[in-house]
């Protein structure tokens, strides 16, 4: 027998998926942030999932109800945007324990329908039953213009590899969480996505994604869906003053939060040289370039293999 964290969780997906069909109807199916269906003559048509269990993804000791509400939906906005879209509608289905109070649900709703209200989108559906601990699934629909898709497979050798935004800070938030400390939790208690630039990048740029579970993970997913290399530069992944702090004080290395960490919900994209200069005014942060083979990070000189990334399995 094989025990699942021998595969971990993108051995297991492809174990399980690998023999799935597809049709005429399916633009892209498992392999990119959402699924992209034909929807006739007009956008394409996204779906995506996402499923937050409690102690896993959030934790009732330091999030509010409110804010559990809040990122169930923010996550599944993210992905959304990272395919260039915009969110329409989404269903929510939970998993209920014993001991939850209705106040509690009222709350976790009310940061759900908060996220509808900046994000344009509307709840249309769901369900509920019980379970041991509380568990929130949020299936989202979406739509984006055909020539605004992008994919994580759309990665062009020579272009130019960015960053929408400072990485880390989600995982330096849960470090002081864990270990009981004050510090720089905002962000991690409350995570927001780059739907806004988003729109403004996708006309222009080539593969896109969304930093969820670190920036060595994303690059090697655009890589593997491009079958192109790529050469990131240690120096210039962004780090803000406040993740440095945080990782001062733990005595923790915030470069590894940021290469391996996630859930930063910044866009992580590809652009052709000739193409930049048509969004210098989204502020890119420039961090390396696609190369023909082989994922590496450069430190000072030095090329190493890229590898990490966090996984639900290997932890």
């Amino acid at each position: 027998m094989t025990d699942i964290r021998e595969l971990g969780e993108f051995g297991l997906l492809e174990r399980l998926t690998g023999n799935i069909r597809t049709d005429a109807g399916i633009i892209k199916g498992i392999g990119d942030d959402t699924a992209v269906l034909v929807a006739g003559e007009g956008d394409h048509e996204l779906v995506t999932t996402d499923m937050l269990v409690s102690g896993d993804h959030f934790n009732t000791d330091w999030h509010s109800p409110w804010q559990i509400g809040w990122k169930s939906m923010i996550v599944n906005v993210s992905d959304i945007a990272a395919m260039g879209g915009l969110p329409d509608y989404a269903l929510v289905s939970m998993a209920l324990p014993d001991d939850i109070q209705v106040e509690s649900l009222d709350e976790v709703f009310k940061g759900m329908l908060k996220a509808c209200e900046k994000y344009g989108f509307t709840i249309i559906g769901g369900d509920t039953t019980h379970g041991d601990q509380l568990v929130i699934n949020v299936v989202m629909l979406g739509h984006v213009e055909k020539n605004s898709l992008r994919l994580r497979s759309d990665a062009h050798e020579g272009d130019i590899i960015c960053l929408t935004g400072d990485l880390g800070k989600s995982w330096a938030g849960l470090e002081l969480l864990r270990a009981g400390k004050e510090g720089y939790t905002d962000f991690h208690l409350r995570p927001d996505c780059r739907l806004e630039t988003a729109r403004k990048l996708a006309p222009y740029v080539n593969a896109m994604i969304d930093v969820s579970d670190g920036l060595a993970s994303e690059v090697n997913h655009i890589c593997r869906e491009s079958r192109l290399g790529a050469e990131i530069i240690l120096e210039d992944i962004p780090i803000s003053e406040r993740t440095i702090e945080t990782g001062k004080k733990l005595g923790k290395d915030p470069m590894e939060w940021a290469l391996s960490g996630g859930e930063d919900f910044e866009l992580l994209y590809t652009v052709s040289e000739e193409q930049y200069e048509k969004i210098k005014s989204t502020k890119p942060i420039m961090i390396g370039k696609i190369t023909e083979k082989g994922v590496y990070i450069i430190d000072h000189n030095k090329k190493s293999p890229l590898t990490g990334g966090y996984d639900h399995f290997k932890r």
